[in-house]
């Protein structure tokens, strides 16, 4: 008997902010002492907890992906730049600088045959969407569609460009001891901590506005319901 082939295994939100999130963050503000890691291998350990995890998602996944790689890197050069006791300013570019280029990346696919709104949102892991270019055809809607396309892409890069201003301001309110001590582990622990609910979760709320304004127009240009056009799990 044919076995039927079974689904990847989902990722789990909990081990996820646990690793990248809560445990970072619980090594930098309390194992920072001399009487515990000290600054600098406070620092390695507590980073390496992201970098692992990222790299085991590969080796389950077998698959570079562009945004998970570029976080990689980006905890990769926070690392280097806190043992390198460079000026937090810098550590403040970094942090914008890598959405940014996210943003700027999202703006310029749209000069391509593939904007990443297709990656995105509009893929057939999320939509029917042979059945959706098929009504589009029958109403003659898809110039208007392409439209609408263009527009989701650009609340997409405006998600990654406010996730850089939020992420500079709160780098440079946070980080105001000198490097290389525990005070400036703690600050770099807390910034970890905050990165979540003041700037994962605004620009997440774009991207679902992005979602939801996509959904819109694709309903009322093909005359199907949600139903008809998500994939059923």
């Amino acid at each position: 008997m044919t076995q039927a082939p079974t689904e990847p295994k989902r990722e789990s939100l909990l081990l996820n902010l646990l690793l990248n999130v809560v445990i970072p963050t619980l090594i930098l503000t309390k194992l920072s002492g001399d009487a515990w890691l000290g600054t600098k291998w406070a620092v390695v350990v507590a980073l390496a907890f992201p970098v692992l995890y990222g790299l085991n998602d590969f080796r389950h996944t077998r698959k570079v992906n562009l945004f998970s790689a570029l976080g990689v890197f980006s905890v990769v050069m926070t690392g280097g730049m806190s043992l390198l006791e460079l000026d937090p300013k810098y550590i403040a570019y970094k942090e914008a600088g890598v959405p940014a280029v996210f943003g700027l990346a999202t703006l310029l696919s749209l000069k391509t045959r593939f904007p990443l709104i297709r990656t995105f949102l509009y893929n057939d892991k999320i939509l029917q969407v042979d059945k959706v270019r098929t009504a589009l055809e029958q109403h003659q809607t898809e110039i208007a569609f392409e439209s609408a396309l263009r527009n989701a892409n650009y609340l997409v890069a405006a998600s990654f460009f406010l996730s850089s201003v939020l992420n500079y301001g709160l780098a440079r309110y946070l980080l105001v001891s000198p490097p290389g001590t525990e005070a400036f582990n703690a600050e770099l622990g807390k910034m970890t901590a905050l990165s979540f609910p003041v700037i994962a979760v605004p620009a997440m709320l774009v991207m679902m506005g992005a979602l939801m304004y996509l959904f819109s127009r694709i309903k009322h240009l093909t005359h199907l319901t949600l139903d008809d056009i998500l994939i059923q799990q």
